[in-house]
């Protein structure tokens, strides 16, 4: 299965940048990115790809040893970003990056440890993907939009391992589903 560990916002941030980005989708040239849905806005921690069934309780396990032992942390949506000349539009974060980044370094090390082949390590950018294009894209309005966007914060209380089902219709559009496998409490919250 595919899988990987994330942060989720909750439902009123989750609104709150629903809102943000209506407003977004009726800039100019917004029909030339693929906006995601809101019901899949998540912060990867760690990407696992396919992990062998197998793996999972050992892989929930020391993602739990990594939940324990971070502390819950507060977190707001802010500002935007870019990734490969607008072939992804994201959200970043405000808050305690530091601890949303050691979280993001104990979710790598434990898929390391439960085995799963993880890909060379990157430098940890919290961010939320809100559109994506096959094509490079002009996002300099989108950045523009966000810049001044900040959603109320919040206290992160838990990882989540998360399965990833990718499409399989062919329809154009259609969106990955997401489905919470584990959720594990942070430091003090379990």
């Amino acid at each position: 299965m595919r899988l990987f560990a994330a942060v989720l916002p909750p439902a009123g941030v989750v609104r709150e940048l629903a809102v943000a980005v209506d407003g977004l989708r009726e800039l100019d040239g917004a029909g030339a990115l693929r906006w995601t849905e809101q019901a899949g806005w998540h912060f990867t921690l760690a990407f696992y790809g396919e992990v062998d069934e197998e793996t999972v309780p050992e892989l929930t396990a020391r993602l739990g040893r990594a939940a324990y032992r971070t502390e819950p942390f507060r977190l707001a949506l802010a500002g935007g970003g870019q990734f490969g000349r607008g072939r992804a539009l994201w959200t970043g974060a405000a808050g305690d990056l530091r601890t949303m980044r050691l979280l993001a370094e104990r979710s790598e090390a434990a898929g390391r440890k439960a085995g799963v082949a993880m890909d060379e390590h990157r430098h940890y950018t919290a961010h939320l993907t809100v559109a994506r294009s096959r094509d490079a894209v002009d996002v300099r309005p989108y950045l523009t939009a966000l810049e001044e966007f900040r959603s109320r914060s919040w206290t992160v209380e838990e990882l989540v391992l998360v399965r990833s089902h990718l499409p399989r219709s062919g329809v154009p559009g259609e969106q990955p589903r997401y489905e919470a496998v584990a959720r594990q409490a942070l430091g003090a919250a379990g």
